[in-house]
């Protein structure tokens, strides 16, 4: 009787990074820890080529891509250098501040200021659909970059939402985290706003700006996947450090 034919199964394959992304990695790692400073002069692509032992063209495409995410310039017959690039969130993707951050390589840490039950004055109580002076949770953080201070952030809930808050880790974690994968309350849309405001004395004191600095304002009204508001939000940040980016399309 012929034994039937077995056929070996392989393990898959682990992918390996290629060696420009390898250099590429390194380089941008270099650059936000601050081994470069801004403008500084990067090593020549000689010099790169004979320190990972690649060819020029490999050395290139590292270069090549730490310019398309605006880490590097490059300035012809003189080289690449580091850029003084700004952070940036993208305005066009509903996401905690941490979590486009730390899906860039950025640290982020948030500075708990006050953590309160207080009533809702007109604006919030009109914002969150709610009676005057209902009860609501009222959030204020102090948002920090790159142990930057980069935004002053005031944030309102209904109590039933902002109850949960007072247990959760507010140094590490995003307000839309916890409301998802905590209070099983997943995010819909949001309304913006949008304006330059000058920085009081207190928002400057906080964000290490001098007073009336220019700065970002953001209203920022979030609402849950039944269309139901939940989230509001007065952000104030800094227009030297960081940015706010969208895509736009014409239809």
């Amino acid at each position: 009787m012929t034994s039937p034919v077995r056929f070996a199964t392989a393990a898959p394959a682990v992918q390996q990074p290629t060696l420009h992304s390898r250099i590429r990695e390194e380089l941008r790692e270099r650059i936000l820890c601050g081994a470069w400073q801004p403008h500084e002069r990067l090593p020549s692509e000689s010099s790169l080529m004979a320190q990972y032992g690649v060819s020029r063209i490999t050395v290139r495409q590292a270069l090549g891509d730490l310019e398309k995410a605006r880490l590097i310039f490059k300035v012809p017959g003189k080289g690449s250098f580091v850029a003084q690039s700004k952070p940036f969130q993208e305005l066009g993707r509903l996401q905690g501040f941490a979590e486009a951050m730390n899906g860039m390589g950025h640290e982020t840490f948030n500075r708990l200021l006050s953590l309160l039950t207080v009533a809702a004055d007109e604006r919030v109580a009109d914002r969150l659909q709610l009676d005057l002076g209902t009860p609501v949770t009222e959030v204020r953080r102090v948002r920090y970059l790159d142990h930057q201070p980069v935004s002053l952030d005031l944030t309102w809930l209904p109590l039933h939402l902002g109850r949960r808050l007072r247990s959760d880790d507010l140094a590490s974690r995003d307000i839309f985290l916890i409301l998802e994968n905590d209070c099983a309350t997943p995010l819909g849309h949001a309304d913006l706003a949008l304006d330059a405001v000058g920085a009081d004395a207190a928002t400057a004191a906080l964000l290490g700006l001098p007073p009336g600095a220019p700065m970002l304002h953001i209203e920022r009204l979030t609402h849950d996947r039944e269309g139901r508001p939940i989230d509001y939000e007065h952000l104030y940040c800094r227009s030297d450090t960081f940015q706010y980016r969208m895509r736009l399309q014409r239809r």
